[in-house]
């Protein structure tokens, strides 16, 4: 009889292979954030829809891993009659196999699904790591989708700032200085931003799935579908050979022997160490120089970023001032507005702009204890009305000609009890600690992290996600390298910096709060610098404890909602305008003075 079920099934497989478990990680050869529905072997397999995960599969038992972002959304998604939930960083899938399966055990995985730190962690946890030479899943998994194969298109010089014969250069100077001979790279906004170009593998994910290859000298080998390829201009990547994606670790492995390639130790997939290693070459162990080019914007994208905000400002002020307008009407008429009704209202006014693209990432629209799933993401399921009585928490952005948009806001359209407003205030005043510190140049983000936690802390409460993450341009809403976060991040942030100051507060199955700016990273006092506004959405006060706001934090919020004002006030609907004058009002002020 055959396996009904995706578990089942690889159970099957996994035993005509002789395996004692499977590695079935939530991702792609890129280490994507987002997997394309082909490569999303995770969610097929679990049901789990989350960005970051892991499962294990056994002969009599299997356990999913998420981290803290998805602890309340897996219990909604996964069947925990199957799967057993533990925590991905708490407890490693690595130190669990140590501790509860014999030595040698011997556990499967995918070279070109796992990165070396994780090859390193699972080869200590004493079982036998299998490499498995073909895709598993391509023998279970009936209906899987194709691999995706969208359009690449250029972005031009007026937009990027800087062609990409010059990029290409300043990487062989990198190699050049570091004795480095070849430079593999997988990962794809890496190899957008080095070639000019985006894509449309992946829905809001505007990076062509791909592999390159590049030598001291500059020469560069792109191992890309040739079919993605057709409505390109040659012209825009001329110099650059072309080749199929499967050529790729068989390149590597031609050009390695006897030579130094250099492989990012934190993304590259393990797959690229044993094709090195096997010809007698040597593995340079280091991060991909284009990840720090890449994130410390040039003027051209700095002022694009700019723009965009100023198109995506004036599209989330007319959606809250619909909002505010309709949500208590259509309540009181019976017919409350809902979450995904929202979520459409917003793109349509996102559409409404110019330069507008598609969305940045998939909108959270959360309602009431919707909105203690940090990353959740409404359906007919499970859409929630929108009423005075809760919060309403939006997270959405914008993919624009020029930039890339992220913002959040937590909005009350009536009175709130006494906990929900004393935690909006707290969560208020850690978004603003952070975003009016001055720091010294140099410092990196997890120095910073606490300053936005503590007025959470001081009331015996925190937040289980990060405080901050970089933005591409026109690319990947989490960009790599820099981060606000407990965990260590090296790097330093510097002006040119792009990031995101976004603390938190879920209360399960109650309610969640978010305040979120995209900021610039830009210069203070000699020595010194400091976070600038790029988001201008007006901030909602109306549950805000004004006396626990120090005198401090009124003058930023008055400064911020003046420049909202003057910025956008041209740029909005005509019926939106007396709502952004109301919602931008001094605190320090009194209303008709």
């Amino acid at each position: 009889m055959q396996p009904t079920t995706p578990l089942g099934a690889l159970r099957a497989l996994m035993q005509t292979r002789g395996l004692d478990g499977l590695l079935v990680p939530r991702a792609d050869a890129h280490q994507s954030e987002d997997c394309a529905p082909h490569d999303n072997k995770l969610a097929w397999l679990t049901g789990f829809t989350g960005s970051a995960g892991l499962a294990l599969v056994l002969a009599d038992r299997a356990l999913l891993f998420v981290d803290g972002r998805y602890q309340v959304q897996v219990q909604h998604e996964v069947d925990t009659r199957a799967f057993e939930i533990h925590h991905l960083h708490n407890e490693p899938v690595t130190q669990w196999i140590a501790e509860h399966l014999a030595p040698g055990a011997r556990i499967g995985f995918e070279p070109l699904l796992m990165v070396n730190s994780q090859y390193e962690a699972l080869c200590a946890s004493r079982c036998e790591p299998v490499a498995l030479d073909s895709d598993p899943f391509d023998a279970v998994w009936q209906d899987r989708p194709a691999a995706p194969c969208g359009a690449i298109t250029a972005m031009p010089l007026e937009l990027s700032g800087e062609s990409s014969a010059d990029k290409r250069q300043r990487v062989a100077q990198a190699l050049r200085d570091a004795a480095v001979d070849y430079l593999a790279i997988t990962l794809p906004d890496n190899i957008a931003w080095l070639l000019n170009v985006r894509g449309s593998d992946v829905a809001m994910s505007p990076v062509p799935h791909s592999f390159l290859l590049i030598d001291q000298q500059g020469d560069t080998e792109w191992f890309v579908a040739p079919e993605k390829l057709a409505s390109l201009d040659p012209a825009a990547i001329a110099g650059v050979m072309i080749s199929p994606p499967q050529a790729f670790v068989g390149r590597v492995a031609e050009r390695a022997a006897g030579r130094v390639v250099a492989l990012d130790a934190d993304f590259s997939p393990v797959a690229l160490r044993f094709a090195v290693e096997a010809v007698g070459g040597t593995v340079r162990w280091q991060s991909d120089p284009v990840t720090w080019m890449k994130a410390l914007k040039n003027p051209v994208e700095l002022e694009g970023y700019r723009a965009s905000h100023r198109e995506d400002g004036a599209a989330w002020v007319n959606f809250l001032a619909w909002l505010q307008r309709e949500v208590p009407r259509r309540e009181a008429a019976g017919d409350p507005i809902t979450e995904l009704e929202a979520q459409q209202k917003q793109l349509e006014f996102r559409q409404q702009r110019a330069s507008f693209i598609e969305p940045s990432f998939t909108t959270i629209s959360a309602a009431g204890s919707n909105a203690a799933m940090c990353h959740y993401h409404s359906s007919p399921e499970t859409n929630r009305p929108i009423t005075r009585g809760e919060f309403y928490l939006n997270d959405s952005g914008g993919q624009y000609l020029n930039g890339t948009t992220d913002a959040t806001r937590t909005l009350s359209f009536g009175p709130l009890d006494a906990p929900r407003r004393l935690h909006y205030t707290a969560v208020l005043k850690g978004f603003l600690g952070l975003i009016t510190l001055p720091f010294p140049n140099g410092t990196q983000g997890h120095q910073l992290d606490a300053v936005a936690r503590r007025p959470l802390w001081e009331l015996g409460l925190d937040f289980d996600h990060g405080t901050g993450h970089g933005v591409g341009h026109r690319m990947l809403i989490h960009e790599l390298p820099q981060r606000i976060a407990k965990k260590v991040n090296p790097w330093p942030l510097l002006p040119g910096s792009i990031m995101t100051i976004e603390p938190g507060y879920y209360l399960a199955e109650q309610y969640g709060i978010r305040i979120e700016n995209q900021v610039e990273v830009v210069k203070a006092a000699p020595g010194f610098s400091r976070f600038s506004t790029l988001t201008l959405i007006p901030i909602d006060l109306s549950q805000v404890e004004i006396g626990l706001l120090s005198e401090q934090e009124k003058v930023w919020l008055d400064d911020y909602h003046q420049q909202v004002r003057e910025t956008l006030s041209p740029l909005v609907d005509d019926d939106a305008r007396p709502w952004l004058f109301a919602a931008t009002a001094s605190l320090r002020v009194p209303t008709g003075a």
